[in-house]
């Protein structure tokens, strides 16, 4: 019975290994790109960060827009706030995306867009109004 246990566990653990596709290179740009937006969201709402988070350049990424690269590169090459791990390790995940996007991925990367103000002033899609309970 045991025998017959754990040959099912492997066996369900081999399909499952097998169904799981490797990250292609648009994938791990578009996860890259929302996990540094997201880190930087937390670290501008975050109190316990220095003031100079402030006034970082803001940091909206859609890897569609032709724009991205110069904002990536504009973000990395801040001097301010270097004494800050959590900008530092922001500005490294940035500069990661950005050699990705240039070196390993360029050919698989197309950009839809070349509007700059949309990186600034992000248009964001509606939020789902919540449910109220009567």
């Amino acid at each position: 019975m045991m025998k017959m246990l754990l040959s099912l566990i492997a066996l369900l653990s081999a399909a499952l290994l097998a169904s799981t596709a490797p990250p292609t290179c648009y994938s791990r740009m578009l996860s890259l790109s929302k996990e540094i937006t997201e880190s930087f969201k937390e670290l501008q709402s975050s109190r316990s960060v220095d003031s100079c988070v402030d006034m970082l350049p803001r940091l909206y990424l859609d890897i569609h827009n032709y724009c991205v690269l110069a904002k990536l590169r504009d973000f990395v090459a801040y001097p301010r706030c270097e004494r800050v791990l959590e900008v530092s390790e922001l500005k490294e995940k940035a500069r990661s995306l950005y050699t990705i996007m240039i070196s390993y991925c360029r050919r698989d990367l197309v950009f839809l867009t070349d509007d700059c103000s949309t990186l600034e002033n992000p248009i964001l899609p509606p939020i789902e109004p919540s449910i109220i309970e009567s």
